[in-house]
């Protein structure tokens, strides 16, 4: 085996390794819950439906089409509220409901 031979194959090895070891220890960022995911899901339908008004307003989009879409994104920001409500509700029940104990109950 001649001396380029060897290089090559040391830099394809350590390329490999480069590539995909893994430290023992990964930092994938904090835990999301889905009350922030359905904050963002909301965030992303508004502006999807400020964009689509504005293709609208500047002729690219037939009516019906608009009409089709305006209603479809509408539908999802309500269903993200809902459950936006819902799961606020939820959290201020569970926080009042530990805050005051029940009569009888032992804590």
């Amino acid at each position: 085996m001649s001396v380029a031979t060897l290089v090559c194959i040391m830099v394809t090895l350590l390329t490999l390794v480069y590539v995909f070891y893994l430290p023992g220890k990964l930092y994938l960022g904090p835990q999301k819950t889905r009350l922030a995911y359905l904050r963002e899901r909301k965030e992303v339908v508004y502006d999807n439906l400020r964009d689509l008004n504005f293709e609208y307003k500047a002729g690219k989009l037939p009516e019906a089409d608009y009409q089709s879409i305006k209603t479809s994104l509408e539908e999802e920001a309500a269903a993200v509220l809902a459950e936006i409500d819902r799961l606020e509700q939820a959290a201020i029940a569970a926080a009042t409901s530990s805050a005051h104990p029940q009569k009888g109950a032992r804590v």
